[in-house]
C-alpha cells in the first residue's frame, strides 16, 4: 500500500484517481524539496483516495458539467448558514466585498443572491460560476447528511490506508473525510495527518456533525484524536484568506496537540497546489515518513 494517501477536496467530480495522481504527486515532492527532504516520492509510494465521482448525476443526453443550480437551489438551514459563514469570511478579507451587515441576512431568496453576488466578486471565488457555488455547498451539505454516501466515502480513504501508510494529506472536504476515516479505522499505523484548507473547525455546521461525534468538556466540544495519541501528529495549515477554512486554528475543537500554521498562498488561498508545495506542508510529510 501507498506510504502516503491524499484526499481531495471538493469540486473534483468530473476527475479521476490517476488525474489526480499526476496532479498531486510533483506538488508533494516540491514540498518535501523545499521543506530540504532528499526522498522525493515515487508513484508507487503515493496514492490517491478518490470519492469525487460519488457526487456526479448520472449522464443523461443533453445534460453537462453541474446542474444549473441558481439562489432559489440553496437550501434554509445549513446551506444558507454556510454560504453566508463564507460571505462574512470573503468581507473580513478582502476589501472589496460588501460586508454581510450591508444586506440583510434573513433566510430569503434575495439575501442568498445577495450573498451570491458578493462571493462572485471577492478575490477568492473570482471566475467561480453561481452553480459551481450552489453545488460546493451542496456536495459539504450531502456528505454530512447522506448516510449512504458517507459511508462510501470513508470506505474509499480506508480502503487506501493500509499497513504501510505513514501520512495522510487531506485538502478542503477531504478534511472532514480523512479525519472520520482514521477514526473508523482503530489501530491504523498513519503517524501524519495534514490537513489543509480545512473547514473541520466549523462549529454548528461541521465540528458537531462529526463521526464520532465530539466530546463534550467543560460544556465545550472536544472532537476525537483520530489515531495513537502517542504515535500521530496532526498538522493544519490555513491560509488567511482561505474562506473554507474559516477556522484556521484547530486547537480549540481537537486540543493543544493540534500543530497549526498560517500559510500565504497569494491569490489562491484555496488551492490545494498552493498549500502542497508550501515547506510547512513538507515537513510535515517528511516527519511522518521519518
Amino acid at each position: 500500500m501507498a506510504r502516503v494517501v491524499a484526499v481531495h477536496g471538493i469540486g473534483k467530480q468530473t476527475q479521476g484517481e490517476e488525474t489526480l495522481r499526476s496532479e498531486w504527486l510533483p506538488r508533494l515532492n516540491d514540498g518535501l524539496k523545499h521543506a530540504g527532504a532528499a526522498h522525493r516520492l515515487s508513484e508507487a509510494e503515493a496514492g490517491v483516495a478518490f470519492y469525487g465521482d460519488l457526487f456526479r448525476a448520472e449522464g443523461e443526453f443533453l445534460a453537462v458539467g453541474e446542474p444549473p443550480y441558481t439562489a432559489a437551489d440553496v437550501e434554509e438551514g445549513f446551506e444558507q448558514e454556510l454560504l453566508f459563514a463564507w460571505w462574512k469570511a470573503a468581507a473580513a478579507s478582502d476589501p472589496g466585498v460588501v460586508p454581510p451587515d450591508a444586506d440583510t441576512l434573513a433566510s430569503t431568496p434575495r439575501s442568498v443572491q445577495a450573498a451570491l453576488r458578493a462571493l462572485s466578486g471577492s478575490c477568492f471565488f473570482a471566475g467561480l460560476a453561481l452553480r459551481a457555488m450552489v453545488f460546493d455547498l451542496k456536495q459539504v451539505h450531502r456528505y454530512l447528511t447522506d448516510t449512504d454516501l458517507r459511508a462510501q466515502a470513508m470506505a474509499r480513504v480506508v480502503d487506501q490506508i493500509g499497513e504501510d501508510t505513514r501520512v495522510v494529506v487531506a485538502h478542503s472536504l477531504g478534511s472532514v473525510i480523512a479525519y472520520e476515516a482514521l477514526c473508523a479505522r482503530p489501530g491504523h499505523q498513519v503517524r501524519a495527518l495534514v490537513t489543509l484548507g480545512s473547514p473541520l473547525g466549523i462549529p454548528n455546521l461541521i465540528l458537531h456533525r462529526l463521526q464520532p461525534a465530539p466530546l463534550l468538556l467543560g460544556g465545550r466540544p472536544r472532537g476525537v484524536w483520530p489515531g495513537s495519541e502517542e504515535r500521530l501528529v496532526w498538522t493544519n495549515l490555513a491560509d488567511a484568506g482561505d474562506v473554507v477554512a474559516l477556522v484556521k486554528d484547530l486547537r480549540p475543537g481537537f486540543g493543544e496537540r493540534v500543530r497549526c500554521a498560517i500559510v500565504h498562498n497569494g491569490a489562491h488561498a484555496h488551492d490545494a497546489a498552493a498549500y502542497l508545495t508550501d515547506k510547512r506542508c513538507g515537513q510535515a510529510i517528511m516527519d511522518g515518513l521519518a
